[in-house]
Protein backbone atom coordinates (compact mmCIF):
# COMPACT_ATOMS: atom_id res chain seq x y z
CA UNK A 1 0.00 0.00 0.00
CA UNK A 2 2.94 2.36 0.69
CA UNK A 3 4.35 1.86 -2.82
CA UNK A 4 0.89 2.37 -4.33
CA UNK A 5 0.51 5.68 -2.48
CA UNK A 6 3.95 6.92 -3.58
CA UNK A 7 3.89 5.91 -7.24
CA UNK A 8 3.43 8.76 -9.73
CA UNK A 9 2.38 7.14 -13.00
CA UNK A 10 1.49 9.06 -16.16
CA UNK A 11 -2.25 8.73 -15.50
CA UNK A 12 -1.94 10.14 -11.98
CA UNK A 13 0.14 13.09 -13.22
CA UNK A 14 -2.49 13.82 -15.90
CA UNK A 15 -5.30 13.75 -13.30
CA UNK A 16 -3.26 16.02 -11.00
CA UNK A 17 -2.83 18.52 -13.83
CA UNK A 18 -6.57 18.39 -14.52
CA UNK A 19 -7.38 18.99 -10.85
CA UNK A 20 -5.09 22.05 -10.81
CA UNK A 21 -6.86 23.43 -13.90
CA UNK A 22 -10.21 22.82 -12.21
CA UNK A 23 -9.05 24.81 -9.16
CA UNK A 24 -7.69 27.58 -11.42
CA UNK A 25 -11.02 27.83 -13.29
CA UNK A 26 -13.06 28.18 -10.10
CA UNK A 27 -14.54 31.47 -8.99
CA UNK A 28 -12.01 33.35 -6.84
CA UNK A 29 -12.96 32.48 -3.25
CA UNK A 30 -11.23 35.47 -1.64
CA UNK A 31 -13.27 38.61 -0.79
CA UNK A 32 -16.41 36.76 -1.83
CA UNK A 33 -19.36 38.03 0.22
CA UNK A 34 -21.37 35.19 1.76
CA UNK A 35 -23.93 37.27 3.57
CA UNK A 36 -24.78 40.94 4.05
CA UNK A 37 -27.09 42.01 6.87
CA UNK A 38 -28.25 45.47 7.97
CA UNK A 39 -28.16 44.89 11.73
CA UNK A 40 -29.37 48.43 12.45
CA UNK A 41 -30.06 51.51 10.36
CA UNK A 42 -26.89 52.26 8.29
CA UNK A 43 -24.94 49.59 10.22
CA UNK A 44 -24.09 46.80 7.77
CA UNK A 45 -22.55 43.44 8.71
CA UNK A 46 -20.70 41.57 5.93
CA UNK A 47 -19.50 37.97 6.12
CA UNK A 48 -16.69 37.24 3.65
CA UNK A 49 -14.19 34.54 2.73
CA UNK A 50 -10.60 35.46 3.62
CA UNK A 51 -7.26 33.58 3.76
CA UNK A 52 -6.34 31.79 6.98
CA UNK A 53 -2.72 33.02 6.78
CA UNK A 54 0.27 30.67 6.96
CA UNK A 55 -0.45 26.93 6.89
CA UNK A 56 1.89 24.17 8.02
CA UNK A 57 0.82 20.92 6.39
CA UNK A 58 2.52 17.67 7.37
CA UNK A 59 1.61 14.72 5.18
CA UNK A 60 2.83 11.14 4.85
CA UNK A 61 3.90 9.24 1.73
CA UNK A 62 1.71 10.55 -1.08
CA UNK A 63 3.55 13.10 -3.28
CA UNK A 64 0.33 13.91 -5.19
CA UNK A 65 -0.94 15.41 -1.92
CA UNK A 66 1.75 18.11 -2.25
CA UNK A 67 0.36 19.19 -5.62
CA UNK A 68 -3.25 19.35 -4.43
CA UNK A 69 -2.36 21.17 -1.21
CA UNK A 70 -0.16 23.72 -3.02
CA UNK A 71 -2.86 24.43 -5.62
CA UNK A 72 -5.52 24.97 -2.93
CA UNK A 73 -3.20 27.25 -0.92
CA UNK A 74 -2.33 29.41 -3.94
CA UNK A 75 -6.00 29.66 -5.00
CA UNK A 76 -7.11 30.68 -1.50
CA UNK A 77 -4.28 33.19 -0.93
CA UNK A 78 -2.55 31.30 1.88
CA UNK A 79 1.15 30.99 2.63
CA UNK A 80 2.30 27.40 2.95
CA UNK A 81 4.96 25.29 4.62
CA UNK A 82 4.99 21.67 3.44
CA UNK A 83 6.57 18.66 5.14
CA UNK A 84 6.17 15.38 3.29
CA UNK A 85 7.18 11.88 4.28
CA UNK A 86 10.85 10.98 3.87
CA UNK A 87 9.85 8.08 1.58
CA UNK A 88 8.85 10.58 -1.14
CA UNK A 89 11.59 13.20 -0.57
CA UNK A 90 12.84 13.24 -4.18
CA UNK A 91 9.37 13.42 -5.72
CA UNK A 92 8.35 16.17 -3.29
CA UNK A 93 11.49 18.21 -4.04
CA UNK A 94 10.92 18.05 -7.81
CA UNK A 95 7.20 18.82 -7.55
CA UNK A 96 7.94 21.79 -5.25
CA UNK A 97 10.50 23.08 -7.76
CA UNK A 98 8.03 22.77 -10.66
CA UNK A 99 5.28 24.61 -8.75
CA UNK A 100 7.41 27.47 -7.38
CA UNK A 101 9.07 28.00 -10.78
CA UNK A 102 5.75 29.12 -12.29
CA UNK A 103 4.62 31.40 -9.44
CA UNK A 104 4.87 35.02 -10.70
CA UNK A 105 7.35 37.37 -9.02
CA UNK A 106 4.42 39.60 -8.04
CA UNK A 107 3.15 36.77 -5.82
CA UNK A 108 6.55 35.62 -4.59
CA UNK A 109 8.48 32.37 -4.98
CA UNK A 110 8.59 31.94 -1.20
CA UNK A 111 4.82 31.60 -0.92
CA UNK A 112 5.37 27.83 -0.63
CA UNK A 113 8.22 26.50 1.49
CA UNK A 114 9.37 22.88 1.62
CA UNK A 115 10.53 21.54 4.98
CA UNK A 116 12.93 18.65 4.39
CA UNK A 117 14.07 17.67 7.87
CA UNK A 118 11.85 16.08 10.50
CA UNK A 119 13.92 17.89 13.14
CA UNK A 120 12.58 21.26 11.93
CA UNK A 121 8.97 20.32 12.76
CA UNK A 122 9.37 20.71 16.55
CA UNK A 123 10.71 24.27 16.09
CA UNK A 124 7.96 25.19 13.62
CA UNK A 125 5.26 23.96 15.99
CA UNK A 126 6.42 26.59 18.52
CA UNK A 127 5.77 29.46 16.08
CA UNK A 128 2.17 30.18 17.05
CA UNK A 129 2.79 33.87 16.31
CA UNK A 130 3.68 33.08 12.67
CA UNK A 131 1.79 29.91 11.68
CA UNK A 132 -2.01 30.08 11.76
CA UNK A 133 -3.09 26.47 11.19
CA UNK A 134 -1.46 23.02 11.21
CA UNK A 135 -2.96 20.21 9.15
CA UNK A 136 -1.39 16.79 9.80
CA UNK A 137 -2.50 14.40 7.07
CA UNK A 138 -1.56 10.84 7.96
CA UNK A 139 -1.87 8.24 10.69
CA UNK A 140 -3.77 8.65 13.94
CA UNK A 141 -0.44 8.58 15.76
CA UNK A 142 0.91 11.49 13.69
CA UNK A 143 -2.19 13.61 14.36
CA UNK A 144 -2.05 12.89 18.10
CA UNK A 145 1.67 13.74 18.28
CA UNK A 146 1.17 17.08 16.49
CA UNK A 147 -1.76 18.06 18.72
CA UNK A 148 0.31 17.34 21.83
CA UNK A 149 3.26 19.48 20.65
CA UNK A 150 1.70 22.80 19.65
CA UNK A 151 -0.51 25.74 20.67
CA UNK A 152 -1.34 26.38 17.00
CA UNK A 153 -4.86 25.25 15.99
CA UNK A 154 -4.72 21.75 14.45
CA UNK A 155 -7.09 20.35 11.81
CA UNK A 156 -6.63 16.59 12.11
CA UNK A 157 -7.12 13.98 9.41
CA UNK A 158 -6.61 10.46 10.68
CA UNK A 159 -7.96 6.98 9.93
CA UNK A 160 -10.11 5.93 6.99
CA UNK A 161 -12.16 3.09 8.47
CA UNK A 162 -15.00 3.16 5.94
CA UNK A 163 -18.09 0.93 6.17
CA UNK A 164 -20.58 -0.40 3.65
CA UNK A 165 -23.84 -1.68 5.17
CA UNK A 166 -26.03 -3.99 3.04
CA UNK A 167 -29.61 -3.72 4.30
CA UNK A 168 -32.10 -6.60 3.96
CA UNK A 169 -33.94 -4.79 1.12
CA UNK A 170 -30.79 -4.18 -0.92
CA UNK A 171 -30.57 -4.93 -4.64
CA UNK A 172 -27.80 -7.54 -4.41
CA UNK A 173 -26.53 -6.95 -7.96
CA UNK A 174 -26.04 -3.28 -7.06
CA UNK A 175 -24.51 -4.28 -3.72
CA UNK A 176 -21.97 -6.49 -5.47
CA UNK A 177 -20.88 -3.68 -7.83
CA UNK A 178 -20.62 -1.12 -5.02
CA UNK A 179 -18.72 -3.39 -2.61
CA UNK A 180 -16.26 -4.55 -5.29
CA UNK A 181 -15.56 -0.94 -6.32
CA UNK A 182 -15.23 0.25 -2.71
CA UNK A 183 -12.75 -2.51 -1.80
CA UNK A 184 -10.90 -3.50 -4.97
CA UNK A 185 -10.56 -0.31 -7.06
CA UNK A 186 -7.75 1.22 -4.91
CA UNK A 187 -7.48 -0.51 -1.51
CA UNK A 188 -4.63 1.77 -0.32
CA UNK A 189 -6.91 4.84 -0.44
CA UNK A 190 -8.40 6.26 2.75
CA UNK A 191 -11.89 6.06 1.20
CA UNK A 192 -11.68 2.32 0.46
CA UNK A 193 -14.08 0.02 2.32
CA UNK A 194 -12.56 -1.63 5.40
CA UNK A 195 -15.67 -3.13 7.04
CA UNK A 196 -18.66 -4.77 5.36
CA UNK A 197 -21.79 -4.90 7.56
CA UNK A 198 -24.61 -7.18 6.41
CA UNK A 199 -28.20 -7.55 7.66
CA UNK A 200 -28.55 -10.91 9.45
CA UNK A 201 -31.43 -12.00 7.16
CA UNK A 202 -28.99 -12.07 4.21
CA UNK A 203 -26.75 -14.68 5.85
CA UNK A 204 -26.48 -17.83 3.69
CA UNK A 205 -28.47 -16.25 0.83
CA UNK A 206 -27.49 -16.71 -2.80
CA UNK A 207 -26.87 -12.97 -3.27
CA UNK A 208 -24.42 -12.72 -0.37
CA UNK A 209 -22.69 -16.00 -1.31
CA UNK A 210 -22.19 -14.65 -4.84
CA UNK A 211 -20.74 -11.38 -3.48
CA UNK A 212 -18.32 -13.18 -1.15
CA UNK A 213 -17.24 -15.45 -4.01
CA UNK A 214 -16.49 -12.41 -6.19
CA UNK A 215 -14.43 -10.78 -3.40
CA UNK A 216 -12.45 -14.02 -2.98
CA UNK A 217 -11.94 -14.22 -6.75
CA UNK A 218 -10.43 -10.71 -6.66
CA UNK A 219 -8.05 -11.82 -3.89
CA UNK A 220 -9.75 -10.08 -0.96
CA UNK A 221 -9.10 -11.80 2.39
CA UNK A 222 -12.15 -11.68 4.66
CA UNK A 223 -11.93 -11.57 8.46
CA UNK A 224 -15.06 -12.01 10.57
CA UNK A 225 -16.51 -10.39 13.61
CA UNK A 226 -17.86 -12.80 16.28
CA UNK A 227 -21.07 -13.65 14.37
CA UNK A 228 -19.48 -13.94 10.91
CA UNK A 229 -16.59 -15.96 12.36
CA UNK A 230 -19.04 -18.50 13.82
CA UNK A 231 -21.39 -18.79 10.84
CA UNK A 232 -19.01 -18.42 7.86
CA UNK A 233 -15.92 -19.97 9.51
CA UNK A 234 -13.66 -17.10 8.40
CA UNK A 235 -10.64 -15.99 10.51
CA UNK A 236 -11.68 -13.89 13.52
CA UNK A 237 -10.75 -10.20 13.49
CA UNK A 238 -8.76 -8.81 16.46
CA UNK A 239 -10.44 -5.40 16.40
CA UNK A 240 -13.26 -3.68 14.52
CA UNK A 241 -11.25 -0.45 14.61
CA UNK A 242 -8.79 -1.56 11.93
CA UNK A 243 -7.71 0.02 8.63
CA UNK A 244 -6.26 -2.62 6.31
CA UNK A 245 -5.27 -0.39 3.33
CA UNK A 246 -4.89 -3.66 1.42
CA UNK A 247 -6.91 -6.45 -0.18
CA UNK A 248 -8.59 -7.45 3.08
CA UNK A 249 -11.70 -6.44 4.99
CA UNK A 250 -13.81 -7.23 8.04
CA UNK A 251 -17.29 -8.74 7.68
CA UNK A 252 -19.96 -8.78 10.37
CA UNK A 253 -23.71 -9.40 10.57
CA UNK A 254 -26.00 -6.91 12.32
CA UNK A 255 -29.66 -7.09 13.41
CA UNK A 256 -30.97 -4.01 11.58
CA UNK A 257 -30.14 -0.52 10.31
CA UNK A 258 -29.94 0.88 13.87
CA UNK A 259 -27.39 -1.80 14.83
CA UNK A 260 -25.35 -0.85 11.75
CA UNK A 261 -25.47 2.84 12.70
CA UNK A 262 -24.40 2.08 16.29
CA UNK A 263 -21.53 -0.11 15.04
CA UNK A 264 -20.28 2.58 12.64
CA UNK A 265 -20.47 5.39 15.21
CA UNK A 266 -18.62 3.23 17.75
CA UNK A 267 -15.88 1.70 15.58
CA UNK A 268 -15.63 3.97 12.54
CA UNK A 269 -13.34 6.95 11.98
CA UNK A 270 -16.03 9.41 10.76
CA UNK A 271 -14.66 9.37 7.21
CA UNK A 272 -17.09 7.81 4.70
CA UNK A 273 -19.88 5.27 5.26
CA UNK A 274 -22.51 3.85 2.91
CA UNK A 275 -25.89 2.10 3.07
CA UNK A 276 -27.15 -0.07 0.23
CA UNK A 277 -30.94 -0.34 0.40
CA UNK A 278 -34.18 0.16 -1.56
CA UNK A 279 -35.96 1.21 1.66
CA UNK A 280 -36.12 5.02 1.75
CA UNK A 281 -36.93 5.11 5.47
CA UNK A 282 -33.84 3.01 6.33
CA UNK A 283 -31.69 5.16 4.03
CA UNK A 284 -32.93 8.42 5.60
CA UNK A 285 -32.31 7.08 9.12
CA UNK A 286 -28.77 6.05 8.17
CA UNK A 287 -27.97 9.37 6.44
CA UNK A 288 -29.23 11.37 9.42
CA UNK A 289 -27.64 9.34 12.24
CA UNK A 290 -24.22 8.22 10.96
CA UNK A 291 -21.75 10.81 12.27
CA UNK A 292 -19.26 10.92 9.37
CA UNK A 293 -17.84 13.52 6.99
CA UNK A 294 -19.50 11.77 4.03
CA UNK A 295 -22.53 9.46 4.18
CA UNK A 296 -23.71 7.73 0.99
CA UNK A 297 -26.85 5.92 -0.15
CA UNK A 298 -26.25 3.35 -2.91
CA UNK A 299 -22.84 4.73 -3.92
CA UNK A 300 -19.27 3.48 -3.45
CA UNK A 301 -17.19 5.05 -0.67
CA UNK A 302 -14.56 5.74 -3.37
CA UNK A 303 -16.70 8.68 -4.52
CA UNK A 304 -15.58 10.63 -1.43
CA UNK A 305 -13.02 12.80 -3.17
CA UNK A 306 -12.52 16.54 -3.58
CA UNK A 307 -12.23 16.28 -7.36
CA UNK A 308 -15.36 14.09 -7.61
CA UNK A 309 -17.26 16.60 -5.46
CA UNK A 310 -16.30 19.38 -7.90
CA UNK A 311 -13.91 21.03 -5.41
CA UNK A 312 -10.77 20.40 -7.47
CA UNK A 313 -8.90 18.74 -4.57
CA UNK A 314 -9.06 18.25 -0.82
CA UNK A 315 -6.87 18.31 2.27
CA UNK A 316 -8.08 15.99 5.02
CA UNK A 317 -11.76 15.36 5.75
Amino acid sequence: SLVARMTLKAGKITSLAESIRAIADMEDPISHTLKKTEVAKDLVFEKMYCPLGVLLIIFESRPDALVQIAALAIRSGNGLLLKGGKEAMRSNTILHKVITSVIPDAVGKKLIGLVKSKDEIADLLKLDDVIDLVIPRGSNRLVSQIKAQTKIPVLGHADGICHVYIDKSADMDMAKRIVLDAKVDYPAACNAMETLLVHKDLNKTEGLDDLLMELAKEGVVIYGGPVAHDTLKVPKVDSFHHEYSSMACTLEFVDDVQSAIDHINRYGSAHTDCIITTDKKSADTFLQQVDSAAVFHNASTRFCDGTRFGLGAEVGI
